[in-house]
């Protein structure tokens, strides 16, 4: 189950939707994808459907932000681009690690538990926001002894 999620209750979702926070379902088959000692992440499976697609792109078209709820739902938006960086539906497996020199086009933040610090996904989170900000984000963590990965706190990046 991607950890990300967990902390979404039907109530707290239907509270964002009064908000006026638009919510939009992809298919992900997440497997070990934060591994240690900078190795690539495994390939997950995903499918991203028509709907969520037109959703992210009138999202950007209005100047909304787009903020993924898990590194796999990064992962699969990402791959679900055509070449101009617009969003598409698509399905199938992604092998994608994400850098900051690759960058991100879709996406604009990340809600997720916080990685072991030689996991591949810090990357993607510093493509997002930048070294400087995850590494005091982390020292802070550190600091306060937060929980790490699947069993503890979550931390939103935008």
């Amino acid at each position: 189950m991607p950890s990300a999620g967990r902390a979404f209750t039907r109530p707290m979702l239907a509270c964002l939707r009064r908000s006026g926070i638009n919510l939009a379902k992809l298919v992900l088959h997440s497997g070990v994808a934060s591994l240690e000692n900078h190795e690539a992440p495994y390939e997950e499976w995903y499918e991203v459907p028509l709907r969520t697609a037109k959703l992210v792109r009138a999202t950007q078209r209005i100047g909304g932000r787009v903020i993924a709820v898990g590194t796999t739902v990064v992962r699969a938006l990402e791959s679900s681009v055509d070449r101009d960086g617009n969003a598409i539906a698509s399905s199938g497996w992604t092998d994608l690690v994400i850098t900051p020199e690759r960058g991100v086009r879709v996406v604009d933040g990340l809600l997720t538990g916080l990685h072991e610090p030689q996991a591949t996904h810090l990357q993607m989170l510093e493509a997002i926001a930048g070294r400087e900000v995850i590494e005091k984000a982390y020292a802070v963590a550190l600091e306060r002894e937060y929980l790490w990965h699947e069993f503890g706190d979550l931390h939103l990046i935008v």
